[in-house]
């Protein structure tokens, strides 16, 4: 491995339970050497909650078995920002929230779990413009808005991750990248995540395009990878109940190999960046998706779990970036014998 700062490997956790409770995601997350997860949908003993449905007791139990577990939270996986800029009939069924209720509301619960939780980031979204219009003609409000949102996140010493997604404001990396620039605060990172470009209909040579715009402001990535079984045109609108074709990150059409070597030269100045943040360092998130993905999250269950997990170590080999698993000091640590 090289001398180079290592990546924290993470996952939404979800992902990895058949049924989502606690004790099935901080298992299988702890027997793959995972020591951070992302939470997103989680049942702890009465149902599965999206993160911001989690009574007070709920956090409370969360965080006992965080520690049992020996796991800590890199991000709240929250959907904030997956929500209609206007209240407009556009065929959706996307919510709409009058923003100042939703600062006050939605906003204002992320900022606080995640200081229970005991992360400094939180993932986010750019809104949801009508189906069928100009997503660039919505970004002076969007700006706005988002940085009304990073304020809030500031008050909380948090850093908002904006991720880039089909049919939201921020569904490219020109868009992203514009909306950082306008935003124009150290608290406002972006999310690269290939697959989210690919079931756009984009060719490796778009992602990789795409993912280079966003680098002036990138903080973290998520890692899953589509691959398509018929060649497809762009798309303006996508169906995200009907993408079926979620692969590991060494067997799909985004080109990791690439944007993994690239990104490798830059890992120390992310590194810094994500440091002074208050961050423990740099995410490569997994939400892999393998058995299905949809609007608000997707399944690989605990062995399509770890397939992902180690398609993308042999990548992070490949390409020589330093990541690190559980081993048996960190055994005799939690012991107390070193």
């Amino acid at each position: 491995m090289s001398d180079s700062p290592q990546v924290l490997l993470s996952g939404f956790a979800d992902e990895a339970a058949n049924e989502k409770t606690i004790v099935q995601q901080f298992t299988a997350f702890a027997a793959l050497g995972l020591s951070y997860y992302t939470v997103r949908f989680i049942d702890v003993g009465s149902g599965i909650k999206n993160v911001m449905q989690l009574t007070a007791p709920e956090v409370k139990q969360v965080v006992k078995l965080q520690q049992e577990y020996g796991l800590r939270v890199a991000t709240l996986g929250s959907p904030i920002g997956k929500v209609k800029l206007h209240d407009v009939e556009d065929g959706t069924n996307n919510r709409y929230v009058p923003f100042k209720k939703y600062l006050g509301s939605d906003v204002k619960k992320a900022c606080d779990l995640a200081g229970k939780l005991g992360t400094k980031l939180i993932r986010g979204f750019s809104f949801y413009h009508p189906k069928g219009d100009d997503p660039a003609s919505h970004l002076p409000e969007v700006v706005d808005r988002l940085g009304a949102i990073v304020d809030e996140c500031e008050r909380h010493e948090l850093v908002f991750g904006l991720e880039i997604e089909a049919n939201l404001v921020g569904q490219s990396g020109d868009l992203l990248a514009e909306i950082h620039r306008q935003v124009k605060h150290d608290r406002l990172v972006l999310i690269f995540d290939a697959a989210n470009i690919v079931c756009q209909g984009c060719s490796m040579e778009e992602v990789f395009r795409q993912y280079r715009v966003m680098k002036p402001g990138l903080g973290w990535m998520h890692i899953k990878d589509y691959r398509h079984p018929e060649p497809m045109g762009r798309v303006t609108h996508v169906d995200e109940e009907t993408l079926k074709h979620f692969v590991p990150s060494d067997l799909g059409d985004s080109g990791h190999e690439a944007i993994l070597r690239d990104f490798a030269q830059d890992l120390p100045k992310y590194d810094r960046r994500m440091r002074k943040l208050g961050a423990p360092g740099v995410f490569l998130d997994l939400e892999p998706h393998v058995k299905g993905g949809g609007q608000f999250g997707g399944f690989s269950g605990p062995d399509g779990f770890g397939v992902a997990l180690r398609g993308l170590m042999r990548l992070l080999d490949y390409v020589n970036v330093d990541y690190k698993l559980r081993d048996f000091d960190d055994i005799l640590r939690s012991r107390g014998l070193k």
